[in-house]
């Protein structure tokens, strides 16, 4: 049968189911609506002598040692209890696409050393499925990747290793203040 003209299509209705979806598990509806980190105060100044100007070489990519970089913090609230840092490409072609997430970072700390986390932290899985950092593997020259640095107002009661539509959602639920880097990993 046929259908009329100017009626949708089954390729043009899984489209649209899947835009929704994709729509869905991003961004603020990943977290099921209400409070999203966007909607925190964007007030800590997040750093890394790693980036320099912005810009890295390959060692914190697939095709280098895939070590996480240095990341330093600072100008959270007094009613920080821990922090969590969140990696992501918000621009990949199934957005955003988190390659890392830590929790329960003491509030005492301001700094996540190169290829160590700091006493008690914890990490959940990323969009691979896997546990720590995801070195990404850009195609293209001059790509960006953000590091967010969320002030929790608690400690997650999150299992070690959850996985990250948990993790984010949690994230969201207790951000008090954020802060970013956007650097530059090439191939």
């Amino acid at each position: 049968m046929r259908r009329p003209s100017g009626a949708p299509g089954r390729r043009v209705l899984a489209a649209a189911g899947l835009a929704a979806l994709l729509l869905l598990i991003s961004g603020c509806a990943l977290l099921g609506g209400g409070k999203t980190p966007a909607d925190v105060p964007d007030q800590i100044t997040v750093t890394s002598p790693d980036f320099g100007q912005g810009l890295s070489g390959v060692s914190f990519s697939c095709r280098g040692s895939g070590r996480h970089p240095v990341i330093y913090w600072s100008g959270a609230p007094r009613a920080t209890q821990s922090f969590a840092l969140v990696m992501d490409d918000s621009a990949a072609p199934f957005a955003p696409y988190i390659y890392w997430v830590v929790f329960n970072i003491g509030r005492q700390s301001s700094d996540i050393p190169s290829g160590l986390l700091p006493p008690g932290a914890e990490q959940a899985a990323n969009s691979k499925g896997t546990i720590g950092y995801d070195p990404p593997c850009p195609a293209n020259r001059g790509h960006g990747y953000r590091f967010t640095v969320y002030a929790l107002n608690k400690k997650l009661s999150l299992q070690p290793r959850s996985g990250v539509k948990a993790a984010w959602t949690a994230i969201a639920g207790s951000a008090i203040a954020r802060g970013s880097l956007t650097a530059v990993i090439d191939p």
